[in-house]
């Protein structure tokens, strides 16, 4: 049995396979080595019957998390996965390389993530060129759910949104200044707290302030990332996976359009292209 995993921060998807067929398929919270550790993991893992339940059958782990940008992460996650799947080979990579192995297998390609957080790479059908991005939630993230979220408290507290959507923001959250700030600077974890407002983007997506908000987001991390990559390869495929692409993917095309930029396709949750993928090779 083997066990295909991709975390991103605020929940990760598992699946339990033999050969092609799935044993189970379930989501737990996010393990993410930037804000978790082995204690936290190990507690997360013994919590979950399924895991629990096949444990001892799994045999091998892929395991794909945005944390895994250090060896002394990757050890994080794969020693608490060691500790519990105590039968099993690990292994523990960036999503970035998950997002690849989804879009392109084993062909080049320009890669892209647009969920809670966002990324890019060139992949050359084996691993993802190394580069200066991936900054995280604070420096960086354009056009995630962290980055729109971040935007939209800022507008709200600047008092510089659009009263219609103000009203509405105030009727859903209910959340005053001072609480706001809390979840911010005192929250151990202010990136799921920031990127929880996909639901009101989506809900308003038609209103023109916060559709300008999102395809803002989106000119950010393409001129950002993917102009300045497709200079190495003008004819490389571009694709992008990831909950925010997916759920405003007519704003990212048309936004990518102005750009010049051609999408090839756009997968929302690149776990089931993962499970094929891995399952063939066991």
């Amino acid at each position: 049995m083997i066990a295909v995993v991709y975390s991103g921060s605020n929940y990760a998807e598992w699946r339990l396979a033999i050969r092609d067929k799935t044993i189970a398929t379930f989501k737990t919270q996010g393990i993410n080595p930037y804000f978790n550790d082995e204690k936290f993991i190990t507690q997360l893992l013994n919590k979950n019957i399924n895991l629990i339940h096949h444990a001892e059958e799994i045999k091998k782990i892929y395991f794909f998390t945005a944390g895994a940008s250090s060896p002394e992460r990757v050890a994080t996650v794969a020693n608490a996965l060691s500790a519990f799947f105590k039968n099993a080979k690990i292994l523990v990579e960036h999503d970035i390389l998950a997002a690849a192995i989804a879009s392109c297998k084993e062909r080049k390609g320009i890669v892209c993530i647009l969920g809670s957080g966002s990324n890019a790479g060139y992949y050359d059908g084996k691993k993802v060129k190394k580069n200066n991005f991936g900054l995280g939630y604070i420096l960086a993230d354009e056009g995630s759910a962290n980055w729109l979220g971040r935007m939209l408290l800022k507008s709200y507290m600047y008092d510089t949104l659009p009263d219609k959507i103000a009203r509405k923001f105030e009727k859903r959250y209910d959340y005053d200044r001072g609480q706001i700030l809390d979840k911010v600077y005192r929250n151990a974890q202010p990136a799921l707290f920031l990127s929880s407002f996909t639901d009101f983007f989506a809900d308003n997506r038609d209103d023109e302030y916060m559709k300008n908000l999102i395809k803002t987001g989106f000119r950010n991390f393409l001129t950002t990332y993917v102009v300045d990559i497709k200079k190495e390869d003008p004819g490389a495929p571009v694709y992008f996976v990831g909950s925010i692409a997916a759920t405003f993917q007519d704003y990212l095309r048309e936004t990518a359009t102005e750009l010049n930029i051609p999408i090839t396709n756009i997968i929302k949750e690149p776990i089931n292209n993962l499970l094929s993928y891995y399952s063939n090779k066991n």
